[in-house]
């Protein structure tokens, strides 16, 4: 049997929410301004400490002011996650901390990294969803963007060909991203395998929003049955590949991402900074999301580095910029362009094992499985992992993977599907 489940907002009232308007957590429909009204929640907050409470008054307060936190929107004010907040304040505060001497900049551009890495791996290890790096990646294309505009543009040192090259960069590289971030493949039943519908009033928390595509509607189904007995080797592949969270049975190289809750086609990797996984819908955009950053950062630092530093070759000037900070404005530019390089060095790499992944035909998941399993080879101490499964040669693999077909139904997506 089947049942495809559904789910969608349950509205107090039938006319539509403003800008400033929101349905909150009780169900009720609620102001942006009530906040200012109704107080008592930060009273309680701020008074907590001054006279014992009940264990679970603090996770009240502050899933009331989690659920309060929320920007006006064209269709309702929308709720804002407290970790797209942090890199917002941390990552300015850090760079300008770190333009006010050379050791203060050692330090810092030490220390972001490494603590960057330890919440990913804690993040990780959770399998939980998070918009903090996809809020630092688009935070820090921007605000590189906007010190170039503010800081180096005025020196004089930019005409305006290469402050045009520099803002289409940054806008293909947004434009890729929205459209990786339209889905990377999802595994969908036929609608002839629908056997029921059931409505909910409460939206499912596990579950990729994109993949939910704004009805909210979770498909549930149950095994399928062979109706022959020839059916035994491919029963054998269904069990295989069947998937008790989704309850479908997954096509070869499907594989089920744990952070997103769906099955996803020839799934490559889940990527905390998309926020999204890579699959085979979304795997070229994402390739290009990543040329197209990196050539735009690379050509930015350049610029910077030929303003900042006018007597040093551009591939010294990074490592010897003597009086660079003497001058704040100079030191901040310094700072960013050895901010950039430092991500701009980490999307290398992940650009690197994506092309060596696909001249192999091989996917970061089936990677990781056959060195889990020992069924493949590894070369290059790691780098290269060669299953030999899929593998039909370089020019065949590239030509496999420049044409391979899309599988997901189009959809209408909002600007706000960016996270």
């Amino acid at each position: 049997m089947f049942c495809t489940v559904s789910m969608k907002h349950r509205m107090p009232h039938d006319d539509p929410l403003c800008c400033c308007e929101y349905i909150d957590r009780h169900g009720g429909r609620s102001h942006l301004a009530a906040c200012c009204c109704d107080s008592l929640w930060i009273h309680r907050l701020l008074w907590m400490k001054k006279q014992p409470q009940n264990s679970d008054s603090l996770s009240r307060a502050m899933a009331t002011f989690n659920d309060r936190l929320r920007v006006p929107w064209i269709s309702g004010a929308r709720q804002v996650d407290k970790s797209v907040i942090s890199p917002l304040i941390l990552l300015p505060v850090f760079l300008h901390i770190a333009a006010l001497h050379y050791l203060l900049g050692i330090l810092v551009l030490t220390a972001v990294p490494v603590l960057v890495l330890w919440y990913y791996y804690f993040t990780h290890r959770k399998k939980g969803r998070t918009l903090f790096f996809l809020s630092l990646a688009l935070f820090s294309l921007f605000y590189m963007f906007y010190l170039f505009i503010t800081e180096v543009v005025p020196r004089g040192d930019v005409n305006h060909l290469q402050l045009a090259a520099v803002t289409v960069g940054v806008a293909l590289t947004v434009i890729f991203l929205i459209i990786t971030k339209r889905g990377p493949g999802y595994i969908r039943l036929r609608p002839t395998d629908t056997h029921s519908t059931v409505t909910y009033h409460k939206p499912l928390s596990d579950v990729d929003a994109t993949y939910l595509n704004g009805a909210q509607h979770q498909v549930v189904t149950a095994n399928h049955e062979q109706t022959c007995e020839s059916g035994t080797a491919q029963q054998s592949v269904q069990r295989r590949n069947w998937c008790a969270v989704c309850k479908v049975v997954r096509p070869p190289r499907a594989g089920h991402c744990r952070i997103c809750g769906v099955c996803i086609l020839r799934l490559d990797h889940h990527c905390v900074w998309i926020n999204s996984c890579v699959g085979q819908d979304n795997h070229r955009n994402f390739l290009l999301t990543l040329v197209f950053f990196l050539l735009t950062s690379l050509y930015g630092i350049s610029l910077v580095l030929r303003s900042v530093c006018s007597d040093q070759n551009v591939m010294t000037a990074l490592f010897y910029c003597p009086d660079v900070y003497n001058q704040f404005s100079s030191a901040l530019c310094f700072t960013c362009a050895w901010y950039s390089c430092v991500v701009s060095g980490g999307l290398l790499h992940l650009l690197l094992l994506q092309l060596i992944n696909v001249s192999f035909n091989v996917t970061e998941r089936e990677a990781r499985l056959a060195l889990r399993e020992k069924t493949g080879r590894s070369l290059l101490w790691g780098l290269i992992i060669d299953t030999g499964v899929y593998s039909r040669g370089f020019r065949s693999n590239w030509i496999g993977f420049l044409t391979m077909s899309k599988a997901s139904e189009p959809s209408n997506h909002k600007p706000s599907d960016l996270v």
